[in-house]
């Protein structure tokens, strides 16, 4: 019986040692082969809202080599545009992981920190659920100015804002905020709005715009330039997809949603997502949709003012 359990133990060692064999720590700064699987996993993940400044880059030299990719890791599953987009051909600099934000059945975004000797960025990756590679976004590159301060953020709802601060020479504080989603049918990152640095919105785009707009109430229904309430068709059956911003009050008061409505009637739409608490009806004429805010959307505008308004529609511009 002594001898069976000495080599019971043995056994059990052996499959042990085999199997810490086989769970060996994940490098990327190497030139060892990585599959696409394990790249990903090696980013620690980040809770929502996240947030980098460009003073990232400040403690060059306490830089953690155990968090360095190499370039030949890098460039077996992000194109090498990507990075010479920035930095130029034959160009190779330093690439650090930062962290990972994983939207639930969806994408994956990968964000990395660059740099040489003359220049620094942050890049974000977006992989989709298949872990494919969809786009690239360069959220934040510095520059050699003292007056400014960079940052790039990635809200609750997967929203990126690139800001601008700027220290003025009297003292006072100017802003500017380019703002970026992520469309997978053009597998690009969208700007949807920008802010120049006077705090004025020059130029709303439309995320949705270049979807099929055949539907009965299909169309872009408005305000003025900065009201708009956008329906295109959906790929889904007795859905339609909309994209809404408002600004009242001189900026005081905005709001913005993006999604898919379910038609109730012939001319009533709700917005109601599981796990959202915000729903939004939808009331259609042959001019014009009112919007309802029946509850909980607060998070996705301001405080002092709602979604409920009447947006009328614009005619179709026709093509020649």
């Amino acid at each position: 019986m002594k001898g069976f359990t000495k080599y019971l133990i043995l056994l059990v060692a052996i499959i042990c040692q085999v199997g810490c064999k086989q769970k060996k720590q994940i490098s990327l700064k190497g030139e060892d082969p990585v599959v696409i699987n394990e790249f990903i996993d090696f980013f620690p993940s980040l809770d929502l809202p996240v947030q980098f400044s460009d003073t990232i880059f400040s403690k060059l030299k306490n830089e953690n080599d155990s968090l360095l990719i190499s370039n030949k890791v890098f460039t077996q599953f992000v194109p090498d545009s990507v990075l010479s987009k920035v930095y130029g051909k034959n160009t190779k600099p330093k690439i650090y992981v930062l962290g990972k934000v994983i939207v639930p059945k969806a994408e994956t975004y990968l964000f990395v920190k660059t740099l040489n000797n003359n220049k620094s960025a942050v890049f974000i990756l977006a992989f989709d659920k298949q872990q494919q590679y969809i786009s690239s976004l360069d959220a934040l590159i510095t520059d050699k100015q003292a007056a400014t301060d960079q940052s790039v953020i990635m809200d609750r709802r997967y929203t990126i804002t690139k800001k601008v601060l700027l220290k003025n020479s009297d003292g006072s504080l100017s802003e500017g905020n380019d703002v970026y989603v992520l469309n997978n049918d053009s597998k690009s990152f969208l700007l949807i709005m920008t802010e120049a640095l006077d705090d004025k919105v020059t130029e709303l785009i439309n995320p949705i715009d270049t979807l099929l707009s055949k539907g009965k109430y299909a169309g872009d229904y408005s305000k003025d330039k900065m009201n708009l309430v956008s329906i295109r068709d959906s790929r889904k059956e007795g859905k339609i997809s909309f994209f809404i911003h408002f600004e009242y009050n001189n900026g005081d008061c905005t709001g913005e949603l993006k999604g898919e409505a379910t038609m109730k009637t012939t001319n009533t739409a709700v917005y109601q997502v599981d796990g959202d608490p915000c729903r939004l009806s939808f009331i259609f004429s042959t001019s014009s949709v009112t919007l309802k805010e029946l509850e909980g959307c607060g998070s996705r505008r301001a405080l002092n003012c709602s979604f409920d308004g009447n947006f009328k529609k614009r005619k179709a511009i026709k093509m020649k």
